[in-house]
């Protein structure tokens, strides 16, 4: 398990920035954010996508559930923000099947609100508010490998 302090919404970005460093030469990966409303994990999930080269408008997809991001040479993530959800039921009609966690990144937002028919997490990043700035906390079996 490791804490990280950010002070600031570019800090929480950059731990994302972190962790795609850290965790790129993986073929697929299941990162879990959790956290309250406001906690920043749209913000890391913006930090992470621009460390893996996405360009553009970075878009939380609160309302349509699932983004998917080919990010060249073979990869893709999938961003998913499972707040409306109303239980695991509803991920169905999102064609996860199409997306294997062992050849494509799975980021996914209120994970909570999905499980148990979720894959299990390799990096769990729990966020909270601090002060004026937020606490990370990560843990899972890839944490190892993000250093502060």
């Amino acid at each position: 398990m490791k804490d990280f302090v950010l002070p600031g919404a570019d800090d929480t970005a950059a731990l994302g920035a972190k962790i795609a460093c850290a965790l790129r030469e993986r073929a697929g990966l299941v990162v879990y954010l959790e956290g309250p409303l406001g906690a920043g994990k749209t913000t890391l999930a913006r930090g992470l996508l621009r460390a893996l080269g996405v360009t553009g408008t970075i878009r939380s997809p609160t309302y349509t559930l699932l983004e998917p991001y080919e990010l060249g040479a073979s990869r893709s993530l999938i961003h998913l923000d499972l707040y409306r959800l109303k239980g695991p039921g509803e991920l169905e009609p999102l064609g996860l099947r199409d997306y294997d966690p062992s050849a494509c990144w799975w980021l996914i937002e209120w994970p909570e609100r999905g499980t148990p028919k979720l894959p299990p997490a390799d990096l769990r990043v729990v966020l909270a508010a601090e002060g004026a700035g937020r606490r990370a906390r990560l843990s899972g079996p890839a944490a190892i490998q993000i250093e502060p």
